[in-house]
């Protein structure tokens, strides 16, 4: 069984000069679980309180104000329950060293005996690097991702954790290739940062059944399908797909 999270952090600010520098911490975490190439029904949402105020900066970018975390845990609260639902897993991050630095450093404030991601989990995939090495030279933000690869981003006003784990999960499954399950219902989720809930953990780790969408090619397609084929076999002397099977699937066709 593979098992895989792909999460996303927002902090307090940027630390351009360095974590210990500056102290900026983690304000929200999302998570969601992906197993077998699949998504589970099963995520790990939470806000917390840090120890210093948000740049107003950072709140124009995900709208999590201090008086919001004001009666939220710290990160110390939670960290127990976190280190779990990481726990042997692969992380799936974009831009994987800015939130491994953030969870890293926040894991050294609050434990007497330190630990890392790189401890806690089975590796890291950093979806960034993976989209730099595809698309040299083209903007590789999240968003500019997400609309290459046709993915809606009409509910995502301001970045939040968790809607960005789930956005990042359906980006990862299709630039490793393959259909699969890909996201939760947002609607259901209520994801805001009027959100009262501090933190929501699932236990229901059943993949997620969704039906496949069935495209039938047109007429059009089916006519020039069937003469492209007709083509091979007249140029190559035989063809690959038995002729009964194509007089069974354009019958008709002439």
């Amino acid at each position: 069984m593979q098992r895989q999270i792909v999460l996303d952090t927002e902090t307090t600010g940027m630390n351009r000069l360095g974590i210990r520098h500056q102290g900026h911490g983690i304000v929200e975490i999302g998570a969601v679980e992906i197993i077998n190439r699949r998504l589970t029904a099963r995520y790990f949402h939470l806000y917390c309180r840090p120890n210093r105020l948000i740049d107003p900066a950072a709140i124009a970018v995900h709208g999590i104000t201090d008086a919001f975390l004001q009666d939220k845990p710290t990160f110390a609260e939670i960290a127990d329950e976190f280190s779990e639902f990481i726990r042997g897993a692969e992380l799936i991050i974009h831009n994987a060293a800015f939130d491994v630095g953030f969870i890293d450093y926040e894991f050294q404030q609050c434990r007497s005996t330190a630990v890392s991601v790189q401890q806690l989990c089975g590796g890291v995939v950093d979806t960034l690097a993976l989209a730099r090495q595809r698309f040299p030279g083209k903007r590789n933000s999240l968003d500019a991702l997400c609309s290459r690869y046709q993915i809606d981003l009409q509910k995502r006003t301001l970045h939040g954790a968790l809607l960005d784990a789930e956005l990042l999960a359906e980006l990862y499954l299709l630039m490793t290739g393959g259909q699969a399950t890909l996201s939760f219902d947002n609607d259901s989720l209520n994801i805001s940062p009027a959100t009262p809930a501090t933190r929501v953990v699932t236990t229901d780790s059943t993949p997620v059944a969704r039906p496949l969408t069935v495209l039938q090619a047109s007429e059009s397609e089916l006519q020039c399908h069937y003469q492209r084929l007709t083509e091979i076999k007249q140029q190559s002397g035989h063809c690959l797909w038995p002729e009964a099977l194509i007089e069974n699937q354009w019958r008709g066709v002439s």
